[in-house]
């Protein structure tokens, strides 16, 4: 994999594990690390440019919910989705807010 993908896979992962977080402090660690491999990507969206961004979430959903992570999560009951909440070009916005996508993927988390 090159380091955008890396990066990429990287940023949804960190999303997906500061939403599972059910402790605030966990959940604002994971929440700080998405904020800067988002802005790294925001600084050059051109390197994303084909990239099918569903392959990436399923891989990157697979990374949060890994058994070591498993104790500390408990915010989400459900499954996340199968296909990505995000658009390439919202994970590259530069007004991208984690804050708001770690919310939006906890309540797609909870309805499925």
């Amino acid at each position: 994999m090159s380091e955008t993908t890396t990066e990429l896979r990287t940023l949804l992962a960190n999303l997906v594990r500061a939403a599972l977080m059910s402790d605030d402090r966990a959940s604002a660690l994971w929440r700080e690390a998405a904020r800067q491999g988002q802005a790294g990507l925001a600084a050059e969206p051109a390197r994303l440019a084909g990239l099918n961004v569903e392959g990436f979430w399923t891989l990157a959903v697979r990374e949060a919910e890994a058994p070591e992570y498993r104790a500390a999560e408990s915010q989400v009951e459900f499954g996340f989705p199968a296909l990505c909440p995000f658009t390439l070009a919202e994970l590259t916005a530069p007004a991208f807010d984690v804050d708001a996508a770690v919310e939006r993927l906890r309540k797609s988390a909870a309805t499925g």
